[in-house]
């Protein structure tokens, strides 16, 4: 399917092909808390790219649920209306990266967020090799219009299994490993909440809301703990756990 980039603000690729988006899900950047300087970060870089064709590649990686994958959507939201757009590529997808950017290249008018969420790689994943030659280029430049952002759990991005008792075979191995992410120039990190932190977005959830603060501090906290980890998405998964449930909310 050809796609028409100046009604068509997002897309997805499906089977290596790509499919419109028709219905953009919006994020407001006013949204977030206690992210101000990850905002910062991401946007100064995509302004950079364009208004500048600055091309820094980033990597969103830390703690899952943290507002990896929701900043970058963010982030594109404020900036579709100066045609930016969007395409999201999972990793299984990765190996249809060079038939996607061919189709984009000569779309200079567009400048082109090339999106993966929850990216990783297995140890001898073939990908690996083929992504590389994509971030940094090989005999064909990449496109000058087109960014890489990713987020992840992982700083290196390779899950490694050690598979040889041989230790430089392992340290060969290692630096490979490391070299992908080496290809990201933005690397931005995310931290699990502090309490503090975690509360104030509950608070600010339930901002209205007719609930004493200790009892809500008290299960917003047990809420985290049973998930394992204090982050934006428990918080917001808490919310909606028991915003029925109150009177005035």
């Amino acid at each position: 399917m050809k796609i028409k980039w100046r009604n068509t603000y997002a897309a997805l690729v499906r089977d290596g092909k790509l499919r419109p988006v028709r219905d953009v899900a919006k994020i407001e950047l006013d949204s977030f808390v206690n992210l101000q300087s990850q905002i910062e970060q991401l946007e100064l870089n995509t302004i950079k790219f364009i208004e500048h064709g600055v091309i820094n590649h980033a990597l969103l990686w830390g703690e899952r649920g943290c507002g990896k994958s929701s900043l970058v959507r963010g982030i594109f939201c404020k900036f579709m209306d100066k045609n930016l757009r969007l395409i999201e590529i999972s990793a299984r997808e990765l190996k249809s990266l060079h038939k996607i950017l061919d189709k984009i290249r000569d779309k200079k008018k567009y400048k082109f967020i090339i999106f993966c969420d929850d990216f990783g790689f297995e140890n001898g994943d073939k990908a690996l090799i083929e992504l590389k030659s994509l971030l940094e280029g090989s005999i064909e430049s990449p496109p000058s219009n087109a960014i890489f952002y990713a987020t992840s759990n992982l700083k290196h991005l390779v899950r490694s299994r050690p598979n040889s008792d041989n230790y430089i075979v392992e340290k060969e191995n290692s630096r490979e490993n490391l070299s992908l992410a080496d290809r990201f120039g933005l690397h931005i990190s995310f931290y699990e909440l502090s309490v503090d932190e975690y509360m104030d977005i509950v608070y600010n959830l339930f901002k209205g809301c007719d609930i004493d603060k200790n009892r809500l501090k008290t299960q917003a906290l047990a809420f985290a703990a049973s998930k394992g980890v204090r982050s934006a998405r428990n918080a917001k998964q808490f919310w909606q756990s028991i915003k029925d449930d109150i009177e005035k909310c």
